[in-house]
């Protein structure tokens, strides 16, 4: 493994109105916003499509966001305002495949199967952690060049806790965690249910999913929200709870911890849900089928004793290299340049979380701190 350096991800801190705290997201990471447009137009344009129509498509996407949570238009409007950027941009970043969606839908799950957003994810409960701490994770697989354009936001809430996401340029969450000691992840999923009807983003299903206080309302954003694409939902709370969520459009199935360990990649693994559908994004991501097997056995051989370097170790696993749990950047089926772009390890009963921008070229980790709410209220 080399050691070439890759600049970590910019810590921004936000609070305030939605429109405000986005003025200031978007005025703190201008450059890495229009790296991410840039990016996306040039993808967007290989596909034939102009600016002018992209942006059409995501004018028609935002009374849903609006019906869903006002504020985060608000805060949209406010990120481009301080980008410089058009607000219709804005949404493309939170919405990218649902946006998509809204050309001819055979276009939009062609795209999605050359350019499958990856991932492999674990929960480690308390009774199989060395210390009785809860530790949650993923690396996320997706476009290498996405490493120049991820930040790590801290909003500090004024209606509820705080909440720390890494998350692409412009957007308003990927996968995090917030003061109340929940944590969200996310892996990809394909059905044959995609894209058959009108949907949350999923990226705005995570973030309203970290604004709350309580569990049982995470979980029910996160299970019962329509949605336009499957997506594997992995949920935790620092205190010892932890559940995957494996949804589809319109229905959501759960798969348990088994040994005090949760781990997921892209392949569907309720017996429930593959009674009543159709996995079809094995073919796009086929080294799924070991990814979730290989994190799995390397927790287990560790059960009881397991620590956050014990899951950092298994996110760094090569076995298949390019295609491994931990992929360096290598030309995917699609023939676009793809990686794991962050390796993000986190224990949200301490607030704290660990990232490395494309680890499998440099296992750098930076630390990111996140006060939980009861350390926070007792030092007030």
């Amino acid at each position: 493994m080399s050691s070439t350096p890759i600049e970590p991800f910019p810590l921004i801190e936000l609070a305030g109105t939605p429109e405000s705290r986005g003025r200031a997201y978007g005025r703190m990471a201008k450059a890495r916003v229009h790296k991410s447009l840039a990016h996306y137009g040039v993808q967007l344009a290989g596909q034939g499509r102009d600016a002018g129509a992209v942006r059409a498509m995501a004018r028609a996407f935002v009374p849903r966001i609006e019906a869903f949570e006002p504020d985060f238009v608000a805060e949209m409007r406010g990120i481009a305002e301080g980008a410089d950027v058009a607000f219709e941009d804005i949404v493309l970043v939170n919405c990218r495949t649902e946006v998509l969606q809204l050309a001819k839908r055979a276009e939009a799950l062609e795209a999605e199967r050359r350019d499958p957003d990856g991932c492999t994810g674990a929960i480690i409960l308390p009774e199989a952690s060395a210390d009785g701490t809860l530790i949650h994770g993923q690396n996320w697989d997706w476009k290498s060049e996405c490493a120049e354009t991820g930040v790590v936001l801290r909003i500090r809430r004024d209606d509820g806790p705080d909440v720390l996401t890494f998350v692409e340029a412009g957007g308003l969450a990927r996968c995090g965690m917030n003061a109340a000691g929940i944590a969200i992840t996310a892996n990809y999923l394909e059905s044959d249910r995609d894209y058959t009807q009108e949907g949350v983003p999923l990226s705005l299903l995570r973030r309203k999913a970290l604004e709350q206080e309580q569990v049982a309302l995470a979980f029910r954003i996160l299970y019962g929200t329509p949605k336009s694409g499957s997506n594997n939902l992995m949920l935790s709370h620092a205190s010892g709870f932890g559940i995957d969520i494996e949804c589809a459009p319109d229905e959501s199935f759960l798969v348990q911890p088994e040994g005090g360990v949760i781990v997921h990649a892209n392949h569907w693994q309720s017996p429930v849900a593959l009674s009543k559908l159709k996995d079809t994004g094995l073919l796009s991501t086929p080294d799924s089928v070991y990814r979730d097997r290989r994190v799995r056995a390397a927790l287990a051989a560790k059960q009881g004793g397991l620590t956050m370097d014990d899951l950092r170790d298994a996110f760094f696993d090569d076995w298949q290299t390019p295609w491994s749990v931990c992929r360096p950047p290598r030309m995917n089926l699609g023939g676009n340049l793809s990686a794991t772009v962050a390796m993000i390890l986190m224990r949200p009963g301490e607030g704290v979380m660990e990232i490395a921008p494309l680890p499998a070229l440099n296992p750098s980790f930076t630390r990111y701190t996140l006060a939980p709410q009861a350390a926070r209220e007792a030092a007030e």
